[in-house]
């Protein structure tokens, strides 16, 4: 963060100074976990469904933090306010306007938002020598907690600061806006995450639709025209608007998109500076839409073509979890797509599964574990993504946990699948099992809601020993 008095984070905060001096400096970063103070640092209690930052302050202390904005007593110098979670946002909005010359570049969309803020961050900090330094969100900081964190992290020096924005509802993507209003909007696509919540895409759509309209008249929106919903979003902005996509209406359109053997997109990449070939490291399809979302913002910040071209080329996925691709010693491919689900980006990892395992010769296996927040509508779509596991030729599905149990019968409706199906009732049976039957030729795709943890399952079969006949179980 800048460094600031406490008078200063008092004044954006409209909080009162306990025990403090006016002009004590805050020189660390702003922290909602006491673990990660240290001298200099601001500590900020929340409030929340299991623990209480109020309990943490004197641990806080203890590690080098010079106060904590509290929204009670605490046992150390504060700065007293009506509420520490508005007042988290306060701050960060307050710093991000003693910045000069830092643009905010927003990314939202029911999937795909970490990994596309990613890929734009890696891209310009390619570029960093003429267009300045990026800040970026570090994993998914994407909500009324991680977003101010993030803005929290600039300096005077930031020129990028690229931002992930999530809902759960309608307003919320307004509200974070208000604390980082973007000069770029990206949006991806509206999908059925979050479903239960919003109860139609239409207002999923609504909800994500706050990040366009947030734009000032000089700003810009950079939408997905493969998506109807988000194509639509033109309405809502009087900000200059790039389409991207496969559509041929895309102003930033992937053509002749192939697959290697890794499952990683090559394509021809077309824009109104002419046309790149783009060779991703990443694997899966849907890179290819999330990197020509990424060069739509390059070229608005100035890149040149094939300076963006290099730059996507070298990306390698950052964020855990997320389509990451590991080799165990002996062979096995696993991969590790197990931070979040929804119907969207299953299928898309199904997609990847089927790609890699063309070219090897043992069999694919596909663990999957329940998607949530998905309403209604929840046994309807596990039972299609069981579907079309059994309709891509995935040979071994395990499938975690009893909510999950209808992707089971999904796969099972498909006429002619000789493949099969095992029920684990948590990530440490579906461990087992495959640590018992896996076999080097094959290849494993784990996906499931985070909570699930199934990320276990990857990390445990890639750190089995199998010379040691000990494979490791989470």
């Amino acid at each position: 963060m800048i460094p600031m008095s406490v008078g200063d984070v008092a004044a954006l905060t409209g909080g009162r100074l306990d025990g403090l001096v006016e002009k004590t400096r805050v020189t660390g970063p702003v922290v909602v976990d006491s673990r990660q103070c240290t001298a200099g640092s601001l500590f900020v209690c929340l409030t929340g469904e299991h623990t209480d930052g109020h309990l943490y302050a004197g641990d806080a202390y203890r590690r080098g933090a010079v106060a904590a904005i509290a929204g009670r007593p605490v046992d150390g110098p504060s700065i007293m306010v009506d509420d520490t979670l508005r007042s988290l946002g306060f701050l960060a909005g307050g710093v991000l306007r003693r910045t000069t010359n830092c643009r905010v570049i927003g990314v939202t969309g029911s999937s795909g938002k970490t990994s596309t803020k990613d890929i734009i961050a890696a891209m310009l900090t390619h570029g960093r020598e003429r267009l300045g330094e990026t800040v970026a969100a570090q994993a998914s900081l994407n909500n009324e907690v991680g977003l101010p964190l993030t803005v929290l992290g600039v300096e005077e020096s930031t020129r990028h600061l690229v931002c992930e924005y999530s809902a759960r509802g309608v307003g919320h993507i307004a509200y974070l806006c208000g604390i980082a209003r973007p000069a770029v909007a990206v949006v991806l696509n509206v999908g059925s995450a979050h479903l239960g919540g919003f109860g139609s895409r239409e207002a999923i759509a609504a909800a994500k639709g706050e990040l366009v309209e947030a734009l000032a008249p000089d700003g810009l929106a950079v939408l997905c025209v493969d998506d109807p919903l988000v194509a639509a979003m033109r309405g809502r902005t009087d900000a200059r608007v790039v389409g991207f996509g496969h559509s041929p209406d895309a102003d930033v359109r992937i053509e002749s998109l192939q697959l290697d053997g890794a499952a990683r997109p090559r394509f021809r990449l077309a824009t109104p500076d002419g046309a790149v070939k783009v060779r991703l490291q990443l694997s899966g399809a849907h890179q290819a839409s999330n990197a020509a979302a990424a060069a739509a913002v390059g070229l608005a910040e100035g890149m040149r073509l094939a300076e963006i071209a290099e730059a996507l080329g070298e990306v390698t996925a950052v964020s855990a979890h997320r389509m990451q691709v590991g080799t165990r010693p002996d062979g096995l491919l696993v991969v590790d797509d197990a931070y979040n689900a929804n119907p969207e980006s299953v299928r898309a990892a199904l997609e990847s599964l089927a790609v890699l395992a063309a070219g090897r010769t043992g069999s694919s296996w596909a663990v999957l574990g329940e998607m949530r927040e998905l309403g209604g509508d929840s046994a309807a779509l596990h039972a299609e993504v069981g579907r079309q596991a059994a309709s891509l030729g995935v040979d071994r599905l395990v499938v975690v946990g009893e909510p999950a149990r209808r992707v089971a019968s999904g796969a099972h409706s498909v006429s002619g699948w000789r493949g099969s199906v095992d029920l684990a009732a948590d990530a440490a049976a579906a461990a087992q099992l495959l640590a018992a039957e896996v076999l080097p030729t094959d290849v494993v795709l784990v996906k499931a809601s985070n909570a699930l943890r199934l990320w276990e399952v990857a990390e445990g079969l890639l750190a089995s020993d199998q010379r040691a006949g000990e494979p490791v179980v989470p």
